[in-house]
């Protein structure tokens, strides 16, 4: 009697896990100091760089996306100021935008991204 009822919660799990992977897609993103067009590391004032990020395999409606910093190497004389966001999201891909301000200076900066269909 246990055997059937294992066999079919087991089936479910498989069934769901499917259900959920197909509808997330992460990566890990990253950008230093030789990348082209980087500028974080000199000068003042507003800089900022974008990086493109493609999905491996497209939504069939624009998902959600979170973006994290999980790696920052920035001189120690001067303030951190940084902004990291998701924008242009669409069913393919999106852009992560990094922006720094003043006197701020990033030698390297990475993390994760999470995309999902709610």
């Amino acid at each position: 009697m246990k055997t059937p009822s294992i066999f079919i919660i087991i089936l479910f799990l498989i069934a769901f896990s499917s259900v959920i992977t197909a509808q997330t897609q992460s990566g890990f993103w990253e950008s230093k100091i030789g990348d082209t067009s980087y500028n974080l590391d000199s000068g003042t004032g507003e800089r900022s760089i974008t990086l493109e990020v493609k999905f491996s395999k497209s939504y069939e409606v624009k998902p959600k996306v979170f973006v994290s910093v999980s790696q920052l190497d920035v001189d120690k004389n001067y303030n951190c100021r940084y902004n990291v966001e998701a924008l242009s999201v669409s069913r393919d891909g999106f852009t992560i935008k990094i922006m720094i301000w003043a006197d701020t200076k990033i030698y390297s900066i990475g993390g994760y991204w999470l995309a999902y269909k709610e």
